[in-house]
């Protein structure tokens, strides 16, 4: 069966907030392998989410939206997750009732409703998977939410592999049999 956007970007919300209910203790150290802290991925996780359901309600042709949003530094994990789920589920109903004709801006591609849903659900699932590994909790994000979200923003990405392993390997968070890590990487926003 194949999910609706509406569902992956649920979905992966549902999964993200899960695990990060389950991150409780010092937010200040680095998330994973990256230079933010815990504290600044979620914030920078609440931003992402929350502004793509703003770019796909104001659909600006030229700069992002002014709206900003952060995660309390002092609030527990479980509020945090709970600011993040949030996030997800505005950007769930926004996906739910867009045109399928809405455009926006974005820095890697002037996207549509299936690329900001993508690209959400990436953010959620790297990111709280990010997280995690600081608390030294062991996931990986299902194939099921990837493939998706492989084939809509990263069309370049190799294949003959797991989903989720690809998604890692895309955004240099993981190995691939036979395959440098990319040092640099970027998802592919514009409309396909």
């Amino acid at each position: 069966m194949t999910l609706s956007w509406y569902e992956l970007v649920t979905a992966a919300t549902d999964s993200a907030t899960a695990l990060l209910e389950k991150s409780e203790g010092d937010w200040s150290r680095p998330a994973g392998t990256l230079e933010w802290s815990c504290q600044q991925t979620a914030s920078h996780l609440s931003q992402a989410v929350t502004g793509y359901a703003g770019l796909l309600i104001a659909q600006p042709k030229d700069r992002y939206i002014t709206l900003m949003t952060h995660i309390d530094a002092g609030a527990s994990a479980a509020a945090k997750a709970e600011g993040i789920r949030i996030a997800g589920r505005l950007l769930a109903g926004v996906v739910r009732e867009a045109s399928p004709e809405a455009r926006a801006w974005h820095p890697w591609g002037t996207s549509d409703v299936a690329g900001f849903s993508a690209m959400a659900v990436a953010e959620l699932l790297l990111h709280s998977r990010d997280i995690a590994l600081t608390f030294g909790l062991d996931w990986e994000p299902s194939d099921e939410l990837c493939a998706p979200v492989l084939e809509r923003i990263f069309p370049g990405a190799p294949t003959g592999h797991g989903a989720a392993e690809t998604l890692l390997w895309s955004t240099g968070r993981g190995d691939l049999p036979g395959l440098a890590r990319p040092a640099e990487w970027r998802w592919y926003g514009d409309v396909r």
